[in-house]
């Protein structure tokens, strides 16, 4: 591979490990990742991303990354030359979501974020992935290297986010969307929303797999990625 620099951008409670096997597969490309342990907005995220990032780029958000992905869309859409939303959704939180984050931060409050993860296993990976001791100990040890504060900041962030579907028709570049069936926090509606919205946009489903496609399904989803890249570089 060669051509445009590469931007990640990560979910919540995630870090550079997230992206592991793509970032071996990828070898010495431009790969860089996105900082969202120091604001506690989205935009904040998406304007600090924007600063380090290239000229342009390609663009390649998990998660709470792809809140920031559709801001970034909509700051600087030329900057983006393709872009890669991957277990993601565009609405805004609703009552029960914001309930739910809110246990969280009465968790760490408590003094106990270490059940912060534990509280989101069941989420993260469907039912026969839940006793793989490498998966569940990379979500852990992620958790533990972001932090409570940082995690505080990016639950404000998300719990403050706008609803992105009003600008997804907007975004015209080649789009990647990609779910696996057993996510706990994306749903196959919210996918179908993106899909219809976003102009020039795909949907890869992976089966079998949660949350994590990055980890769960690394061969896959780093050849999805890669022939997907590949074709901005032709």
């Amino acid at each position: 591979m060669s051509g445009l620099p590469i931007v990640l951008a990560s979910g919540q409670l995630l870090t550079a490990e997230s992206w592991s096997p793509q970032r071996a597969a990828w070898g010495a490309r431009d790969v860089r990742h996105a900082d969202h342990t120091k604001d506690d907005t989205i935009a904040g995220m998406a304007a600090r991303l924007l600063t380090a990032a290239p000229p342009r780029f390609v663009l390649v958000a998990h998660a709470m990354g792809g809140f920031v992905a559709m801001e970034v869309m909509r700051r600087a859409p030329n900057r983006v030359a393709r872009l890669a939303l991957i277990a993601t959704l565009a609405t805004a939180d609703g009552p029960a979501q914001t309930a739910r984050r809110q246990g969280y931060i009465d968790l760490v409050d408590a003094g106990r974020f270490d059940q912060v993860i534990e509280e989101r296993i069941p989420m993260l990976f469907p039912p026969e992935r839940r006793d793989d001791a490498a998966l569940l100990g990379a979500a852990r040890r992620m958790a533990a290297d972001t932090g409570a504060e940082t995690f505080l900041r990016q639950q404000r962030a998300i719990m403050g986010r706008i609803d992105s579907r009003p600008s997804l028709a907007r975004i015209t570049v080649p789009a990647l969307l990609i779910r696996g069936d057993g996510d706990g926090i994306t749903t196959p509606g919210q996918q179908a929303e993106m899909l219809e919205a976003i102009p020039n946009a795909r949907l890869e489903t992976l089966a079998g797999v949660g949350h994590l496609p990055m980890l769960e399904a690394a061969d896959a989803t780093t050849a999805l990625l890669t022939r997907w890249i590949d074709e901005a570089d032709a």
